[in-house]
């Protein structure tokens, strides 16, 4: 008998549904868009309606409609969203106001009640959880920024004056579980609206990256992951809290495994959202040879060597919110240089910067790593895929699965329903390896010299950019216009 596990994945653009079998087979999948984000002056970014529901209704139903199988064979539903939303509720678990995007000012504040009926306080996996199970129960593991959250515990802390410093009185919060904890059975209203089946387990899981994590088989030891998404950022797993504000090159999170944690880097903000953003400019070009923009792209890349022919990448399309005036900029420009080089140079860009910031994280955690795992739109790029390899002189492996958010949410459901009695059991039999890429002995010569400069650019490029702001401006955080979606992004 064939059994399997629906896995939810929701990101910031769109819903990615996956029927999995057991052993890590990606067998029915649907992707569907949310709308464009709405955004407004003072840093909102929200998304509109009821968004994040009822697109989640129409992938699940499109999913089912594509299923061939029993469905008493799909064993229950792992159930992963965006982390550092904010969701407020009212009383009956409608939205009492839009959903608040992780990309919004709001979302890294104390809360605020803005209007009456609000009564509940979640995120996002909290709020889809309550849609599917009727109960208001989320995993602990999403509950990380302004939350009153003991992360030692992986429960709300015991300490009063949290709350209200938070203004998060106890009865506006969830229940909380640890990742693999079951969050209840869909209701029969919920099966009418998606699809799914009737008293179907749903599992929880945790924050987005940290899924992302599981799904790659990241654990703790010499494996360093390189999520290359939206944003882009690197990650090692361990056993110990450090606390927010005894670090400084990385942060805590929760991992994916109950009692582990995740370490990650700083990160940059629009990743892959770049890469997305410069394809766009060039739309159409493979029309004539029936290729995607990325294909072109990439080809063109190919012929370029190492280090652009001196075209460097700063990627700082969306700074960072203590220095608001940095800008992006391609700098080293001459006749050489086309489409392909500036291609290149921004993938260049963000390995040069991901280098920096896993660096600074593993000299202040006195780690060593001997191999780095991809993840996510990139990891699909072979050229990509290289020359992260030489950048970071370590073999660079991706999996079957690149985009892991997915996998790891199967994971959780597969252990938690008791399918695996570990998770390393669930890791061991569903994360499959695929390539490995070896670093290139003149590449890495190459990229290490071009490095010694990339890292200093800021230091020049700043005082620039500090007087361009007193005549342009800077630029609204988190005003995102259309969601830019490429076919590896």
């Amino acid at each position: 008998m064939d059994r399997y596990i629906l896995a939810i994945d929701q990101g910031t653009q769109s819903n990615k549904l996956t029927i999995f079998d057991l052993q890590g087979n990606a067998l029915w999948q649907e992707h569907q868009p949310l709308k464009p984000l709405h955004t407004a002056a003072g840093g909102v970014v929200e998304h509109p309606d009821d968004d994040l529901w009822t697109s989640l209704q129409a992938a699940s139903r499109a999913l089912m409609a594509k299923f061939d199988g029993d469905v008493n064979e799909i064993l229950a539903i792992g159930l992963g969203s965006i982390r550092f939303n904010r969701l407020v509720l009212k009383a009956n678990g409608d939205l009492a106001q839009p959903a608040i995007s992780w990309m919004d000012d709001r979302a890294h504040q104390i809360y605020e009640k803005t209007t009456d009926d609000a009564v509940y306080v979640t995120a996002s996996t909290g709020y889809l959880a309550y849609r599917l199970t009727g109960n208001r129960i989320d995993t602990a593991a999403s509950y990380i920024g302004t939350w009153p959250i003991d992360m030692d515990k992986w429960d709300w802390t015991d300490e009063d004056m949290m709350f209200d410093f938070l203004n998060l009185p106890r009865t506006s919060l969830f229940k909380l579980v640890k990742p693999g904890g079951i969050l209840g059975n869909v209701t029969e209203e919920t099966a009418a609206a998606t699809g799914l089946p009737k008293g179907l387990p749903v599992i929880a899981t945790a924050n987005d990256k940290a899924v992302e994590a599981l799904g790659a088989g990241l654990k703790t030891g010499p494996d360093l992951l390189l999520s290359l998404g939206t944003y882009t950022t690197s990650m090692l797993q361990g056993n110990e809290n450090h606390p927010f504000g005894t670090t400084r090159y990385y942060w805590t999170n929760f991992a994916d495994v109950p009692d582990e944690y995740l370490y990650e880097s700083n990160g940059v903000y629009r990743g892959m959202w770049t890469v997305s953003w410069f394809a766009k400019q060039f739309q159409g070009i493979g029309d004539a040879t029936h290729e995607s923009t990325l294909d072109v792209l990439t080809r063109e890349a190919a012929t370029v060597p190492p280090g652009s022919d001196g075209l460097l990448t700063i990627l700082d399309w969306q700074p960072a919110a203590d220095r608001p005036f940095r800008k992006g900029a391609f700098i080293g420009l001459d006749e050489r240089h086309n489409r392909g080089h500036m291609f290149r140079s921004i993938l260049e860009g963000l390995a040069f910067n991901l280098l920096d910031y896993s660096t600074a994280m593993l000299k202040e955690l006195d780690r060593k790593v001997d191999r780095l795992v991809v993840t996510g739109g990139g990891a699909q790029n072979d050229i990509f895929m290289q020359l992260i390899a030489d950048i970071f002189n370590l073999p660079a492996q991706r999996n079957v699965i690149t985009d892991a958010a997915g996998l790891g949410a199967a994971i959780n459901a597969a252990v938690g329903i008791g399918e695996y009695r570990t998770y390393d059991d669930a890791i061991a039999a569903m994360v499959k390896p695929a390539d490995s890429f070896a670093p290139q002995a003149d590449a890495v010569a190459q990229y290490a010299k071009v490095y010694e400069k990339y890292k200093n650019l800021h230091q020049l490029t700043d005082p620039v950019f500090k007087d361009l702001q007193t005549i342009n401006g800077v630029a609204e955080r988190g005003k995102v216009g259309e969601p830019l979606i490429a076919s590896w992004d």
